[in-house]
């Protein structure tokens, strides 16, 4: 039986070997969105949930990156 990834958005911060952070979105439940990072980033990064809450118009605007249960999507930087 498949696994339900959910319908809201996590939202994980990576950090690479040489400290650098990325944020990274998932459309998965937050366990879940950890490991699927970390799929997608190189060997020995790490990852963890960051804390927020979304706001409506968060919502929408990642709704726009039209994810499916259990893809992954790196923010561009500032």
């Amino acid at each position: 039986m498949a696994e339900s990834f959910g319908h809201k958005f996590t939202i994980v911060e990576v950090t690479s070997d040489s400290g650098a952070t990325e944020i990274w979105l998932a459309l998965a439940k937050p366990k879940q969105a950890v490991t699927l990072v970390l799929a997608a980033v190189p060997e020995g990064w790490t990852a963890q949930i960051l804390p927020a809450v979304l706001t409506e118009e968060q919502q929408r605007m990642f709704e726009e990156v039209k994810l499916k249960p259990g893809d992954v999507y790196r923010l561009a930087s500032e």
